[in-house]
């Protein structure tokens, strides 16, 4: 076997294969082997009818294509595995010869793993969005604790008030009519969560149990149901049963009930500390971002299609992946939006060409620098993904596979380059934040309320490495050049008999 190779354009790479004829006949009397019990000969059971019968009655073509599928997976790996090919997309496939006692051959196109050209990527200056921990989010903080420690009690002698739950029926009506999804009862609402259209809520208030009352309301111009849109209408509502719920005082009982902590003192310490390394880490991917999103810009990268598009497909795996985890299946989001799932792919391109180009660079990176993590790099980046999954270490090592050790490893490189990005660069304040000079409490507070899972993903390069390392992937996106390709077989024929 023999194959040549040559760069058609761009990213596009030609192969072209010679298969000795002993080869080829060999691979045909393995495909009779193969197909010869359902093939139908009169005269002859299943299975029986020699090969050279089956050749005469359906043509000799009848054996080409599993002939062909028998050589080309192993041709192929050969010669992707000795020339470093590193094809992105399945290969178009012609036979340009074949036939018994002839040399099988067959080239082939495939696009491959692009060149890039690395512009600037060391001592950038780039915007990044840098926290700083604050009181009103220690205090935001807290807070939260101290709503999961309210409890909930029952109200008998006062009228509804902001922040009230309260149990009610309702009918609504427009324009004296009924209308779907209008009537309810045992209804629970929390006054001032804005969970009913404007103004129901508030004419709530001052409602004692067992009052009955009409409120008057209008459909906002955009709400969903296309005959109820900008619509006044009447509510008319029964006060069943009001709940408050009483907050415990910040002291040292509430730090013990809460925490590990006997003191409130040292529970809000602890707190601070949670934060700060907290905004620690949203900084340093918040850098680490800016910094990539630089570099790759500055690079050079003819991003063959096929990538963009194997990404974007990831990508809405992802989204469904996430939406299961909330109990609603992909298929059910397309109805409810009127949305197919070319469109959403289509809308995950722009972010999944970002995506390629920035695990482009950083490989062409880890390749120009020569970066290859230790034994110590590695084993840092397993303590990590076991920390994040809650395990021991020891335990987590037990369970990985090779697979998921390669992912590890990887990403341990991948982290060498960030490091490396990071080693000389510098933080410029963003214009926005100069001009207007607003507080960024609000927008702290939400980023530090991160989990764990969010800041592994903001991440730009990590190849969901670990969460194979948790058996949460469903799919993997590998190269696997030995894939069945979508051939063009011009020469090979179907099992149709001879007329």
């Amino acid at each position: 076997m023999s194959h040549t190779y040559e760069k058609v354009s761009g990213n596009k790479a030609k192969l072209t294969f010679t298969i000795p004829a002993e080869q080829f006949d060999e691979a045909m009397q393995k495909a009779y082997l193969k197909m010869r019990g359902r093939i139908n000969v009169p005269g002859f059971r299943k299975g029986k009818a020699p090969r050279r019968m089956i050749e005469t009655l359906y043509g000799e073509g009848v054996f080409y294509e599993d002939a062909f599928d028998l050589i080309f997976p192993e041709a192929y790996q050969d010669a992707v595995k000795e020339l470093d090919l590193h094809p992105v997309d399945q290969p178009n496939v012609d036979v340009d010869q074949i036939g018994a006692g002839q040399e099988l051959k067959f080239h082939l196109e495939v696009f491959v793993r692009p060149d890039v050209e690395l512009g600037e990527y060391k001592g950038l200056t780039v915007e990044a969005d840098q926290q700083k921990l604050t009181d009103e989010m220690v205090d935001a903080r807290i807070s939260q604790d101290q709503d999961k420690a309210s409890r909930t009690i029952d109200v008998e002698d006062r009228p509804v008030q902001e922040g009230d739950t309260v149990n009610l029926d309702y009918a609504g009506t427009v324009d004296g009519v009924a209308f779907a999804g209008g009537t309810a009862e045992n209804q629970t609402l929390k006054i001032g969560s804005h969970q009913f259209i404007p103004g129901f809520e508030e004419q709530m208030i001052g409602m004692n149990i067992g009052e009955e009352k009409d409120l008057q309301v209008k459909f906002p111009d955009e709400y969903h149901a296309e005959e109820l849109k900008g619509k006044d209408a009447v509510f008319h509502v029964k006060v069943n049963g009001i709940q408050a719920t009483e907050k415990p005082e910040l002291d040292d009982d509430f730090a013990a009930d809460i925490s590990e902590f006997d003191t409130f003192a040292a529970y809000k310490e602890n707190i601070v500390k949670e934060l700060s390394e907290q905004i620690s880490r949203n900084n340093d991917v918040a850098l680490e971002n800016a910094l990539v999103d630089k570099a790759a810009g500055n690079a050079t990268i003819d991003i063959p299609q096929a990538m963009i598009d194997d990404q974007a497909e990831y990508m809405l795996r992802e989204m469904a992946m996430r939406m299961s985890y909330q109990g609603l299946r992909l298929e059910d989001y397309m109805k409810y939006t009127g949305q197919t799932r070319e469109d959403l792919v289509a809308m995950q391109k722009p972010e999944a060409e970002k995506r390629v180009r920035a695990e482009l660079v950083i490989d062409a990176i880890r390749k120009a620098e020569k970066i290859e993590p230790t034994e110590e790099d590695i084993e840092k980046a397993i303590e990590d993904q076991a920390k994040r999954s809650g395990q021991e270490v020891e335990t987590f090592k037990k369970n990985l596979t090779d697979e998921q050790k390669s992912y590890l490893k990887d990403n341990a490189a991948i982290q060498l380059v960030l490091d490396l990005l990071k080693k000389d660069a510098k933080i410029a304040e963003k214009k926005e934040e100069k001009e207007e000079k607003k507080p960024a409490e609000k927008k702290a507070a939400k980023k530090t309320e991160k989990t764990e899972d969010e800041e592994k993903a903001a991440k730009p390069a990590k190849k969901a490495a670990a969460k194979k390392a948790e058996k949460e992937e469903t799919e993997d996106k590998e190269e696997k050049p030995a894939k069945k390709p979508a051939a063009k077989k011009t020469a090979a024929k179907k099992a149709e008999p001879k007329e």
